[in-house]
């Protein structure tokens, strides 16, 4: 059963005109969302209400600086999430899930003076989401990630938002093209791309820059002719390992690397 509206009254404060009371909304729903007691209760349900709030407190923040702090403040919530250690991914996918589902329904409606604040709000989920997932396990010398973090956000992120299916009603054509500009930035400030160079990491970061190249490359084979094109401009991007000078494989094809690898995609 959903949780009753009258246990998250600041849910309808975050869309509100005033800042102020925005700003203690976001405050609130900080604190509560931190809570493991409650987070974990919340239903998908609640978390879509909670994302559709967070939706209209962005829709409703004026000045370039103010937005900026609002999509950090908001990409930072990622961090507070309660993450048990029976199921690290309890509270966090289900959010992520949740912002995810939110901006691809309201993506079309949202209008070109608004859009920029839009685009700086995924940049910073997407690259909090990733530092999420590279996350260290406590008593490891920081030397091994959680497992369970990297396949969670794989298995979301081609469900949300580089849906494997090429089913652009599910996630529209802008979205993904934004997607596909900024994971290599991302994953290069979460310093993905120069763990590779230290052996003791290497398993680790190529499990999850393998993961998402792979998804990227779904995207390459997309029957919508701008994913297509900006995936594989994103492949290329000569900050990518594979892409170095001396690359062994870089004359292979996406499809040939693929019956190689007898990769078939993820398991629903």
């Amino acid at each position: 059963m959903a949780t009753d509206e009258r246990t998250m009254p600041f849910i309808k404060h975050l869309a509100s005109s005033d800042r102020k009371t925005r700003t203690s909304a976001l405050d609130t729903l900080r604190t509560f969302l931190s809570a493991p007691t409650t987070a974990r209760k919340l239903t998908d349900l609640d978390y879509l209400k909670l994302c559709k709030g967070l939706f209209y407190s962005v829709w409703m923040c004026d000045r370039p600086i103010p937005q900026q702090n609002l999509c950090a403040d908001l990409a930072d919530l990622v961090s507070i999430l309660p993450t048990p250690l029976d199921d690290e991914c309890a509270a966090v996918i289900p959010f992520l899930r949740a912002f995810w589902a939110t901006l691809s329904r309201e993506w079309t409606s949202i209008d070109v003076l608004r859009m920029e604040k839009y685009l700086l709000l995924v940049r910073r989920v997407f690259g909090s989401s990733l530092a999420w997932a590279t996350n260290k396990k406590k008593g490891s010398n920081g030397k091994r990630w959680d497992n369970s973090r990297v396949d969670g956000m794989l298995k979301l992120l081609q469900e949300w938002p580089l849906e494997k299916t090429g089913d652009l009603s599910k996630v529209p054509v802008g979205l993904r093209l934004h997607v596909l500009d900024i994971w290599v930035d991302e994953a290069e400030k979460v310093e993905l791309l120069a763990e590779l160079e230290d052996e003791k990491t290497f398993e680790d970061s190529v499990v999850l820059l393998d993961g998402l190249r792979r998804i990227v490359e779904v995207q390459a084979r997309s029957t919508c002719k701008p994913v297509r094109a900006r995936a594989k401009e994103s492949l290329s991007d000569e900050r990518l390992p594979w892409n170095a000078a001396g690359s062994s494989d870089e004359d292979i094809t996406n499809e040939e690397r693929d019956a190689q690898d007898g990769w078939g995609g993820f398991d629903d």
